[in-house]
């Protein structure tokens, strides 16, 4: 049996917004998003809380309609925030939640992917001056990026787990 997971971070706040987006592996299906304005860029859990079902609780049932889709977050404040946790209880018959040690960042397969698209946009020319163009150049990178790559990331979780149990929770190679 494929295993599938869905993958979350919301990263990248530029003050105005902050990028939420989902990789699927095994199925190629990918999302992208943009949330909050000015006025709410304080209000991490907040903006947390809205995008869980706005857009985890439809990509979920859509793409794991079976409700065997598992999904992962980093534990940031607003991951692991009581609204949060609350909120993921109540769904867990609609998607499993992994659990995963406190803000590690050895098992996290975002921290790689964000710096590679980071490179990518950095390297556009002219470079994304508003944060509209930064979000479009992010959109368009992650479009772009090559399925084998993202694949292969997905695949090194069970060498990650390994390696963090034999470095007993130290740093490894990851």
């Amino acid at each position: 049996m494929e295993t599938t997971s869905l993958i979350h971070r919301p990263c990248l706040s530029t003050g105005d917004y902050s990028i939420w987006w989902s990789l699927c592996d095994g199925m190629g299906r990918v999302q992208l998003a943009s949330y909050g304005t000015p006025d709410t860029s304080r209000d991490d859990c907040g903006r947390y809380l809205n995008i869980l079902p706005d857009h985890l609780h439809s990509f979920m049932s859509i793409v794991h309609s079976d409700g065997l889709g598992q999904f992962q977050h980093d534990n940031a404040t607003p991951h692991a925030s009581r609204v949060a946790i609350k909120w993921l209880q109540e769904h867990s018959s609609d998607f499993r939640h992994f659990h995963r040690p406190p803000k590690s960042p050895d098992m996290n397969i975002i921290e790689n992917i964000w710096d590679t698209l980071l490179h990518v946009v950095e390297k556009r020319s002219p470079p994304p001056r508003t944060s509209m163009d930064l979000f479009t150049a992010l959109q368009d990178s992650w479009c772009e990026f090559p399925p084998g790559y993202l694949q292969t990331l997905v695949e090194s979780m069970p060498h990650r787990f390994a390696s963090l149990l034999r470095a007993h929770g130290d740093p490894t190679r990851y």
